[in-house]
């Protein structure tokens, strides 16, 4: 049974920082491509970050340069470290790892007040 699980989100004041961690269960890890999506109210769900089974990442132009994703892969896995909040990064942010089938976590709320 696969399961990914998101922890680490909370009420934070902008300026301030989180990590999200993604603990995956029932898969071969390292082959999986492994994301952090997020849908804030009324919006649809986005891409934030991916990270490859080599270790490339990518970004949504709005978190460049404030979030950074990395992975563990002996720890299964995925964190999300984000700095400089802002109150447009309030959203449920979820977990995703993909390879021939793609999986999601449940989320984690993140709430940044002004």
């Amino acid at each position: 049974q696969v399961q990914l699980v998101e922890s680490g989100g909370g009420l934070v004041q902008a300026g301030g920082s989180l990590r999200l961690s993604c603990a995956a269960s029932g898969i071969i890890f390292s082959r999986n491509v492994m994301g952090w999506y997020r849908q804030a109210p009324g919006k649809q769900r986005e891409l934030v970050a991916a990270i490859t089974t080599e270790g490339t990442t990518s970004y949504v132009d709005s978190v460049k340069g404030r979030f950074t994703i990395s992975r563990d892969n002996p720890k299964n896995t995925v964190y999300l470290q984000m700095n400089s909040l802002k109150p447009e990064d309030t959203a449920v942010y979820y977990c995703n790892a993909r390879r021939i089938v793609t999986y999601w976590g449940k989320g984690t709320l993140v709430t940044v007040s002004s």
